[in-house]
């Protein structure tokens, strides 16, 4: 099973210096630990740091991994509760190449 650290990294590595988000984003697991992207800062940014964002995704641990592994759907996980959404929602939209193994 893939861990927090390794998917930290592999984030920081599609997200690149430079990716253009313009925004940051936290990935809440809960207990898990969670995922800062910092898309604002140039070079952009990727840590396990809890920090306000202007978008903030809940979702568990292992719905996330089944959603970035194509077996969950972002849309259907949102609709059924499964992954809950609080702020800029056009942000959470643009995640999708950076999220899917």
């Amino acid at each position: 099973m893939t861990d927090l650290a390794t998917v930290t990294g592999e984030i920081a590595k599609r997200l690149g210096d430079a990716s253009g988000l313009g925004k940051t984003v936290k990935l809440d697991f809960g207990a898990a630990g969670m995922i800062y992207i910092d898309g604002a800062s140039t070079p952009n940014s990727v840590s396990n740091d809890d920090k306000p964002a202007d978008a903030t995704i809940s979702i568990s641990w292992d719905d996330f991994l089944a959603l970035s592994d194509g077996k969950l759907d972002p849309m259907m996980a949102f609709m059924t509760g499964k992954m809950k959404i609080l702020g800029d929602m056009m942000v959470a939209q643009k995640l999708g190449p950076l999220l899917r193994g």
